[in-house]
C-alpha cells in the first residue's frame, strides 16, 4: 500500500451542494482517507463538512497528485478535483467543523488509527463543502491505495 497527497487552493467558494475540492476513487482502486486539511484563504469565517459523493455531477479541473515515496511508489490512480460546477450527489456527512474567521484558521482531521475508506468506483468520493456562505480554501486530502 503507498501513501498519496494532493494539495491546492479551491478555484471556487464551493457551496452546499458544490465541493470545493473532491478525491475519487478509481475504476480499479478505492483509497483510505488518512488526513484532510482545510484552511480558510479569506477572513470570513465558514462552516466546512467532510461528506461521502455518490456521483460525480461536473468536476472542477483536475489537480496533480503526489506520491510520499515517489523512488519506490507506483503513480496514484485515485483522483483530485477543484470546485465541482454542477453538484454530485451528496451522501453521509462524516464530519461537520468549523474555519475560523481569518487567514490561515483551518482545521486537520486526521484518521491514521481508523481510516475512512471509499469503494471502488469513479463515482465514489470524498468532498469537502461549506453549509453556509462558500469560501476559497486551501485543501490537502492524504491517502493510501
Amino acid at each position: 500500500m503507498s501513501r498519496f497527497v494532493v494539495s491546492a487552493r479551491s478555484t471556487g467558494a464551493g457551496s452546499a451542494t458544490l465541493p470545493a475540492m473532491s478525491l475519487y476513487a478509481a475504476a480499479t482502486q478505492g483509497f483510505k482517507l488518512r488526513e484532510v486539511a482545510v484552511f480558510n484563504s479569506t477572513a470570513t469565517g465558514a462552516a466546512m463538512q467532510l461528506v461521502r459523493l455518490t456521483t460525480t455531477g461536473t468536476v472542477g479541473a483536475a489537480l496533480t497528485e503526489g506520491e510520499f515515496d515517489e523512488a519506490f511508489g507506483p503513480a496514484p490512480l485515485c483522483t483530485g478535483v477543484n470546485t465541482h460546477t454542477v453538484g454530485p450527489t451528496l451522501g453521509q456527512v462524516l464530519y461537520t467543523f468549523p474555519v475560523g474567521a481569518a487567514i490561515g484558521a483551518g482545521m486537520i482531521l486526521t484518521f491514521y488509527d481508523d481510516p475512512i475508506v471509499c469503494q471502488v468506483g469513479t463515482a465514489n468520493g470524498i468532498g469537502v463543502i461549506t453549509t453556509g456562505t462558500g469560501q476559497i480554501v486551501d485543501v490537502t486530502f492524504i491517502w493510501d491505495e
